[in-house]
C-alpha cells in the first residue's frame, strides 16, 4: 500500500507543491488581515486540500497527456506512466477522483470558489496540451500556479481585489521564469519532436535574458504587493532574499554552465517561496 502511495506522489511530483503552496498561505493571510476576517482552521484546511488536489490533478493530467512523448525523451521515459508502474488508465482514475475532491471542496467554501472550481481546472489542464502549439506554454504553467493565492484570498473574502492579483503576478512571472530554465534540458528534443518552448526557439542565451525578464517583472510586483501590507523590515526582508535567491538561480545556470538546473529549479525555487512567505506572514501577524 505504502509503495502504492508513494508512486502516485512520484507522479504528482508532490514535493513540488512547495512552489505554490507558500503564496496561497501569504494570500490567506493577507485576506484576513486586511478584512479583519476571523481565523478558521476548518478554512485552512479546506484551501489545503484545494491546493493538493488541483495539484494531483494538474501533474497527474499532464503525465497522462505527455506519457508517449515522455516514452520517447530519454530524460523522462523513467516516469511512472511510460515505464509501466501506474497504468494510463489508472493514472486518468486518479485525475478523476481529484479533479471530483477539489469541486467538491472549493463548493463548500463559498458561492464563488465553487463557481470558479471548473475553470480553474479547465486552465491547469489546458496546459498540458500548450507546449504543442504555442512557446508560450511557461505562462500558461505559470497561470495556473498563480490561481492559487488568488483561490486563497476569494475564499476568505468571496470577492478578488487588486492586491492578491498583483501576488498572483508574481507567481506567473516567477513559474514562467523557472520554467523556461528548466525547459532548457529538453530543448534539442523538442525542436526534433515538433514541440514548442522558448529553449526550443531561441538560443540559450536569449532563452535566460527572457527567463529573467519575467523574474523582474516578479520583482517589481512583489514590491507593489508590499505597498499593501503593514510596513517593517520582517516584509523587505523577505522581498530581499527573495529577490536574492532569484539572482542566485541566474548565476547558478549560465548559457556556458547548465549543469545545476535541477538545483535552481527545486531546491532555490522552493527556498524562494518558503523564505518568502515566512517573512511575509510573520511582518503581517507582528505588524498588523
Amino acid at each position: 500500500m505504502f509503495e502504492s502511495v508513494a508512486k502516485y506522489l512520484r507522479l504528482v511530483k508532490f514535493s513540488h507543491t512547495i512552489f505554490a503552496m507558500p503564496f496561497a498561505l501569504i494570500a490567506f493571510t493577507y485576506a484576513l488581515w486586511s478584512t479583519d476576517a476571523t481565523f478558521s482552521w476548518w478554512l485552512l484546511l479546506q484551501v489545503v486540500l484545494c491546493m493538493v488536489f488541483a495539484r494531483n490533478v494538474a501533474m497527474g493530467f499532464n503525465r497522462w497527456a505527455d506519457r508517449k512523448i515522455d516514452a520517447e525523451n530519454p530524460r523522462t521515459a523513467s516516469r511512472e506512466i511510460p515505464s509501466g508502474q501506474i497504468s494510463p488508465r489508472k493514472a486518468m482514475i486518479f485525475v478523476v477522483v481529484n479533479a471530483v475532491l477539489f469541486i467538491a471542496t472549493a463548493s463548500t467554501i463559498n458561492l464563488l470558489t465553487a463557481v470558479l472550481s471548473p475553470v480553474a481546472l479547465a486552465v491547469i489542464m489546458f496546459y498540458s496540451y500548450c507546449k504543442r502549439f504555442t512557446s508560450l506554454a511557461h505562462l500558461v504553467l505559470g497561470l495556473s500556479l498563480a490561481i492559487a493565492p488568488a483561490g486563497a484570498y476569494i475564499a476568505v473574502t468571496g470577492t478578488l481585489t487588486f492586491a492578491p492579483c498583483l501576488l498572483s503576478l508574481v507567481v506567473l512571472t516567477w513559474t514562467g521564469g523557472f520554467d523556461i530554465i528548466y525547459a532548457l534540458q529538453d530543448a534539442e528534443f523538442d525542436r526534433k519532436r515538433g514541440l514548442h518552448s522558448i529553449p526550443s526557439h531561441f538560443s540559450v542565451a536569449t532563452s535566460l535574458y527572457i527567463s529573467i525578464a519575467l523574474h523582474c517583472v516578479s520583482v517589481a510586483a512583489l514590491v507593489l504587493f508590499a505597498r499593501y501590507l503593514p510596513q517593517g523590515w520582517l516584509l523587505w526582508c523577505g522581498i530581499g532574499l527573495f529577490t536574492a535567491i532569484l539572482v542566485a538561480e541566474h548565476i547558478l545556470v549560465t548559457p556556458k554552465r547548465q549543469r545545476s538546473i535541477g538545483i535552481a529549479f527545486g531546491t532555490l525555487n522552493g527556498l524562494a517561496s518558503l523564505t518568502l512567505a515566512l517573512f511575509v506572514i510573520a511582518n503581517i501577524i507582528i505588524n498588523g
